[in-house]
């Protein structure tokens, strides 16, 4: 069933269309969860994304402003709709004197971080949510603190407020307690989990992160679209060119621009490197790291340098930053290049096939592998998991296929899936997924043709979402340009939608398979603590 007829059934009749791959829609607050909830349960519709907007005016306007809704703030569902190349922007209006309205998360478990995090940001209760503590700011800073509204300064200076934050515990006879983190023995970020457990059986497991909140929502309000750049390209170090993309996009929906198709193979090709550079640390870091099978580990970060190095040859750092710009390329890559480029690659897969089959031949390493850190498809669909472990878990969505953007239409990708569900299925993913980027890496250096890589960008006031399968998995950004500058950007990495399966995967294993789970994922604090 095509969208506008969803709509119709819903009897919803206040829509428009937001650009070509974009459907808007208007409820009331009290409807919002209802409607929602119908659009998963009925229709299928995965949430992607559910972010606010401060759409209140000032205060010196005039009371008929207020009456007619304008001092509001504004609540935005957005839906995948995979057979139509399309997304669904629901949204309803939340007045400012009562700022509540019925939580999505009674009856759609993956809007649950999403509706806590909307609190924390903006002061907007989600009524009924089973879980309202704070998400973000836990107990460092004064309660009633919403760094999202407009009229809160990005360099407010606040004072330490130590506000209790309760862990869940379990209680019983032989049950204890470990707490692992912030601060870890390595050099990852801080993170903080609690296992409670009986011997080394995991019987809950529960994560506390957001300790280092960069504020970056707000310091990109009110910037211009090329100032805003580099603070999108850092939120995730291991993900720059996938994060540049889709903002890149967004900002090209909003302005018309269209960008050539030279410079949509090379963001392609860009993008695929990443994802190679990843997913061989991946299958170094998964199976040395987290199994103390050493010889991959070795192999695998030693291989893993080959394409760090060629990023640093090719665009000046070793993280595939800096090359997409919003219009295009900021340089183009030579025949030279590419062809560097193809070699290297095709260097690097031959390599990794070889270590990770001499892993593979393991029965003690594939015994740590399997059946280990399942994640049940219903769980991966509740809970709105994206990307390599959703599809790990029989969830066939890829933005490339899905939503297609850059080239991707035109040189589609073979989407991988697993049935196992197990860390052992997310490491054979990444070998797959790795042989699918050649062999479209050969296809794309093979026919792209010359032509010019930017088009100077006119920009215009707007909404669009730009949306990048990164290797994490699914990038979303909805961008709102008003007055040429940054109203308001939201990006969201695909580590906000999955650190929570940890609470689903975790219990039922030993308290040694969690660095391996985890590492499976391997998930990003930078850029969930965004």
């Amino acid at each position: 069933m095509k969208i506008q007829e969803i709509l119709k059934e819903l009897n919803i009749l206040e829509t428009s269309l937001g650009g070509d791959d974009l459907v808007l829609a208007k409820v009331s607050r009290n409807d919002l969860a209802v409607v929602a909830t119908k659009l998963v349960e009925k229709y299928k519709l995965p949430l992607s994304l559910l972010f606010g907007t401060d759409d209140r005016k000032d205060l010196a306007e005039s009371e008929a402003d207020h009456r007619a809704g304008k001092n509001s703030f504004g609540v935005h569902v957005i839906f995948s709709l995979d057979k139509e190349n399309k997304w669904l922007k629901l949204s309803a209006e939340i007045p400012a004197d009562d700022a509540q309205y019925p939580a999505l998360t009674e009856t759609i478990m993956a809007s649950h971080w999403y509706e806590r995090y909307l609190q924390d940001m903006f002061g907007i209760i989600p009524v009924g949510h089973p879980d309202l503590r704070r998400l973000v700011h836990h107990e460092n800073i004064p309660e009633n603190t919403h760094p999202l509204l407009k009229d809160f300064i990005w360099n407010t200076k606040l004072p330490k407020d130590n506000v209790p934050y309760p862990m869940n515990h379990v209680a019983g006879e032989g049950v204890f307690e470990i707490p692992v983190g912030p601060i870890h023995a390595g050099i990852i970020e801080p993170g903080h989990f609690r296992f409670n457990v009986a011997g080394e059986r995991i019987l809950t497991l529960e994560g506390k992160l957001f300790f280092t909140h960069k504020g970056v929502e707000k310091l990109m309000e009110g910037k211009t679209v090329s100032k805003a750049l580099p603070f999108i390209e850092r939120l995730s170090g291991d993900a720059s060119a996938s994060h540049a993309l889709a903002y890149s996009e967004a900002v090209e929906k909003i302005s018309s621009c269209k960008v050539s198709k030279r410079a949509q193979i090379i963001r392609m090709i860009i993008t695929e490197c990443e994802r190679i550079t990843m997913h061989v640390h991946d299958l170094a870091n998964i199976g040395g790291m987290g199994t103390g099978y050493s010889f991959i580990a070795a192999n695998g970060f030693r291989i893993k340098e080959r394409m760090m190095r060629l990023s640093q040859e090719i665009c000046g750092n070793r993280f595939w930053r800096g090359m997409i710009i919003p219009g295009g390329l900021s340089r183009d890559l030579s025949k030279e290049e590419l062809d560097k480029i193809l070699k290297i690659s095709t260097e690097v897969w031959k390599e990794i096939d070889k270590i990770v089959a001499i892993a593979l031949d393991s029965e003690g390493f594939l015994d740590r592998l399997q059946y280990t850190g399942e994640l049940p498809k219903e769980a991966a669909l509740a809970f709105g998991a994206v990307g390599l472990p959703a599809r790990a878990s029989m969830i066939n969505r890829d933005v490339r296929r899905d939503h297609p953007y850059a080239a991707y239409g035109e040189f589609p990708i073979c989407v991988i899936t697993k049935k196992s569900q197990d860390v052992f299925a997310r490491y054979r993913m990444r070998i797959k997924e790795i042989e699918q980027s050649i062999i479209l890496l050969d296809t794309l250096v093979k026919n792209i043709k010359a032509g010019d890589v930017f088009k100077e960008v006119e920009i215009k006031d707007g909404f669009a979402l730009g949306a990048v399968e990164s290797w994490r998995g699914e990038i979303l950004t909805a961008l709102q340009i008003k007055d040429g500058v940054i109203e308001r950007c939201f990006p969201r990495d695909p580590s906000f939608c999955n650190w929570a399966l940890f609470g689903i995967m975790g219990p039922g294993n030993i308290v040694p398979d969690f660095p391996l789970i985890n590492k499976s994922l391997n998930l990003s604090y930078s850029g969930n603590d965004m």
